[in-house]
């Protein structure tokens, strides 16, 4: 259960693989279909035929059986190997009908014939399959260069701070959808972005390219996140506005995003939440939900004076790990139709280090969606933070009566 979801999702960075050599030995499956597989299974097929052929009398004709080594073949491959097993078992056929006394006759036309249509089908269609999959392989490997550009993976270490992301749209066949994450490096610290845009398809991918834009460009050049924020809301609102002119629906859209600031000189951190899901922070005193004294209306329909977005400051220790995410993880359902409890699963992590509460999130979000290939009707993206080596000193301790209220 594990597997079927983490394999759906990017490789989390620090996770090793296997070495070269150290698992089982190929499957029969690799056999039967890499290199000479193919080709081996179609002369053993054909040998076993001519075998019982003449072991049976001459009154029972099973030429006609070889047209199913072709076929057999354009299953496990292209249509080169299919063309030389199609006239392989011709040849078998004509071999069979000399030894069944049939060349007097019209059956070994026939089953010629035969093995000529069946081959001639088996090969135009595997050769329609093997364009479509090279297509699809090559909208995917544009697909995942357009999510390098657009979502580049994080870096494993940035400052004082360890860094792991996780990554996964709801289509199957998507690379990239409407959440998005960035980092920076500021004067003042390490600076992050997620966020979820509204919608989905190609217009959700150019909403998610123009705030990771913004955010890319803007954030070293702000002191302040509220003056980060309110530039970042400029350049969406002027997004939307461009986009309009074509798509009607552009003003409608809005993103949810939340800004977050690590100091490198003590030891908390400040956030701006734009309408997004609170963080969580696990430490070994317990799970806290990182919720906002007073949220800002997600971007695109907040507001242009950067003295209108309140800062947020908690604490932030060495033994806490930060857990951003967008509403994909605590939307998805069961099949009772129960939204998953990501708090709850976050308070039962017994680990240590980032890359590890992602892989329990992820385990236990499988888990909850029945174990089986995973089924969301909405994109996840998560981040996991702590500190390293380098830990700041210690700062005084803003009041917890807030967040432990939440």
């Amino acid at each position: 259960m594990k597997d079927s979801l983490t394999h759906r999702l990017r490789r989390l960075p620090g996770r090793r693989a296997a070495p070269h050599g150290s698992g089982p030995g190929p499957s029969w499956v690799t056999l039967l279909t890499q290199g000479h597989g193919p080709l081996a299974l179609a002369l053993f097929m054909i040998i076993s035929i001519v075998v019982t052929g003449f072991i049976l009398p001459p009154t029972e004709h099973l030429a006609s059986l070889m047209v199913v080594v072709p076929a057999t073949t354009a299953v496990l491959a292209g249509p080169g190997t299919t063309t030389l097993s199609a006239a392989l078992s011709c040849v078998a056929a004509f071999v069979l009908d000399v030894h069944d006394n049939l060349l007097g006759t019209s059956i070994p036309a026939v089953h010629q014939l035969e093995i000529l249509l069946v081959s001639a089908f088996v090969i135009a269609s595997r050769s329609i399959r093997d364009r479509s999959v090279r297509e699809l392989m090559e909208v995917r490997i544009v697909s995942d260069t357009i999510q390098r550009v657009l979502l580049r993976p994080l870096p494993p270490r940035i400052g004082p701070l360890l860094v792991r992301a996780a990554y996964h749209a709801s289509h199957p066949y998507a690379q990239i959808g409407g959440d998005l994450y960035a980092v920076a490096r500021s004067a003042a610290g390490v600076r992050f972005l997620i966020g979820d845009v509204k919608g989905k398809g190609l217009p959700a991918v150019e909403d998610a390219e123009a705030l990771l834009g913004a955010f890319r460009g803007a954030a070293r050049r702000f002191g302040s996140l509220p003056e980060l924020v309110a530039d970042l809301e400029h350049s969406i609102r002027g997004h939307f506005e461009e986009t309009g002119r074509t798509d009607s629906d552009a003003v409608e859209r809005f993103i949810t995003a939340l800004v977050l600031e690590v100091p490198d000189d003590c030891a908390e951190i400040h956030m701006v939440n734009c309408g997004h899901p609170p963080p969580y922070m696990a430490q070994r005193s317990g799970t806290l939900l990182l919720s906002p004294a007073t949220p800002s209306p997600p971007l695109g329909l907040g507001s242009l004076d950067a003295g209108d977005y309140i800062v947020d400051t908690f604490p932030f220790g060495r033994e806490a790990t930060l857990l951003l995410y967008t509403d994909g993880a605590i939307e998805a359902r069961n099949d009772d139709g129960q939204f998953y409890d990501l708090g709850a699963h976050v308070a039962t992590w017994p680990g240590s280090r980032p890359e590890e509460l992602l892989q329990h999130v992820l385990d236990g979000l499988s888990l909850h969606v029945g174990g089986g290939a995973i089924k969301l009707d909405d994109d996840i993206a998560m981040i996991a933070v702590q500190y390293g080596d380098g830990f700041p000193s210690p700062s005084p301790a803003p009041s917890d009566e807030r967040l432990l209220a939440s």
